[in-house]
């Protein structure tokens, strides 16, 4: 197959053209903004060792460092058994397509985003390019393509990861003592492990050669082919200068193709990788501190520790992902919520733990969430984000701290912590003019605690703001007011 060619046509026949001014006429999909939650999805040869997180290939290699010692002591000798030496043992033997797009779609999401090559260059589907891939190696299955069909099923949008960029320098440690990594040929998984720069540093010498980002770009363009995503997602090092040229020419291809077949696309790419308004915004494990005028996406895992599934994960409580959830919908953002499956192709319990409560949560509050906008204020109180990424922790909420959303025409305000007493305090809707209207502009004619119709709720307005109070609520996860107005 002939890719350079597949998108110099899409390209010439497409709206888009192949420069950040055409490309700024992108506007993100209707599926994404209304949808709110996606499941983020990293499983691969990593998650055989299971150990300190989904970088093992890469820092196993490194000399000193836990994982190479732990490698060591638990496999032996690098030249005897290298990362490559995973492989027959990822059998995804247990893996079920069906179960896992049922637990996704059981948890309230509307899209799914499996991570169809990570930086060790295994692929999780069927390639013409490379023969590193799960159909002809490990579990012998195109993995990517059976869970996009599950996911189909269950009305889940099929979407994708790539984090290919990074497999320039991923391996490159290994050539530095006697290992399995020497002088990798072109088809060989570990090809071509070069010298990373210090701290990954996206401005740094070694610059990819033009093979490997003609390598790039094939496999990109190959995964659009196959498997039709409406939304790419590319991890932070694509944003390297020397890639910018072809991940240019990449979006006009993908989003003609899309135009062609009749879909809203979206690319998603960190830390301003591409002009604003060519993408959508990628915020990893953070998020803002206000509400943004325009659609953005935040990634976060179950785990704190680790993005794929290890035996030392340190798990997040449902209350905890609840938070980040209505946090990031309040300032206009979108959830891409991760989970690691383990190597025999099962969701561990705690993964499984989680999706069941924030599903059951959305189940019940989801008319806050799914279809939402911001309001004129994202938040009350004192417990924010800091609005930068890599910079999530537990919060410490109160029941003083809450996030609005609005959809036909009412107000929900989500208490972050539900409040022992019963009584909460909103703010931001304090006050009644002289002919009993309320300072926005409208009465309130009702309120609402969702899930709690059968609770006592009384509320007022006065000078300190909308007083509710409701007894017998007990809650461990945030709990959700409606305001109707008239």
């Amino acid at each position: 197959m002939n890719f350079d060619k597949i998108a110099e046509t899409a390209i010439t026949n497409g709206p888009f053209a192949d420069d950040w001014q055409s490309l700024s006429a992108f506007q993100p999909p209707s599926w994404l903004r209304g949808g709110k939650l996606g499941i983020f999805i990293h499983w691969g040869i990593y998650s055989v060792p299971a150990y300190a997180h989904e970088w093992y290939a890469r820092n196993m290699y490194i000399q000193g460092g836990h994982e190479f010692e732990h490698h060591v002591k638990t496999y032996g000798p690098h030249k005897q058994f290298g990362y490559k030496d995973f492989i027959p043992m990822f059998k995804a033997e247990k893996f079920n397509p069906k179960q896992w797009a049922e637990a996704f779609f059981n948890a309230g999401a509307k899209y799914v985003v499996p991570v169809a090559e990570h930086h060790d260059g295994f692929q999780m589907y069927q390639s013409s390019l490379s023969r590193w891939n799960s159909a002809e190696m490990g579990p012998g299955r195109d993995v990517l393509d059976e869970l996009l069909n599950a996911c189909d099923k269950r009305g889940l949008i099929r979407c994708l990861s790539s984090h290919r960029a990074e497999h320039w320098w991923f391996l490159s440690h290994g050539r530095e003592f006697e290992s399995d990594i020497k002088e990798p040929e072109r088809d060989d998984l570990y090809w071509p492990s070069m010298p990373e720069a210090p701290n990954q540093d996206i401005y740094s010498k070694p610059i990819p050669s033009a093979e490997f980002l003609r390598d790039w770009f094939n496999r990109c363009v190959e995964l659009v082919e196959i498997a039709k995503p409406r939304m790419v997602y590319f991890d932070w090092w694509v944003k390297h200068h020397s890639f910018k040229p072809l991940l240019r020419r990449f979006i006009a291809y993908y989003y003609n193709r899309a135009a062609e077949w009749g879909f809203e696309p979206a690319v998603a790419i960190k830390d301003d990788g591409v002009p604003f308004g060519c993408g959508l915004p990628e915020m990893e494990r953070g998020g803002f501190a206000e509400a943004k005028p325009y659609l953005w996406q935040a990634c976060t895992s179950t785990a704190r520790n680790s993005w794929c599934y290890t035996e030392q994960n340190e798990y997040k409580s449902p209350e905890e992902i609840i938070q980040n959830l209505i946090d990031v919908v309040s300032k206009n953002g979108v959830l891409l919520l991760n989970v690691g499956p383990k190597a025999d192709g099962t969701l561990p319990e705690q993964d499984a733990a989680i999706l069941r409560e924030v599903g059951k949560w959305l189940k019940i509050n989801g008319e806050a969430v799914y279809g939402s906008s911001p309001w004129k204020i994202a938040m009350e109180g004192a417990v924010n984000v800091k609005g930068t990424g890599f910079s999530e922790g537990e919060m410490a909420y109160t029941s003083e701290d809450l996030r609005f959303t609005v959809r036909e025409g009412k107000i929900y305000a989500t208490v972050m912590k539900c409040p022992e007493d019963g009584k909460v305090t909103i703010k931001s809707l304090a006050g009644l003019d002289e002919n009993g209207q309320h300072a926005f502009g409208g009465m309130i004619e009702k309120v609402r605690l969702l899930g709690f119709e059968d609770k006592p709720l009384h509320w007022k307005v006065d000078g300190e703001g909308l007083q509710i109070t409701f007894t017998g609520v007990k809650s461990e996860v945030p709990v959700v007011l409606e305001v109707t107005t008239g």
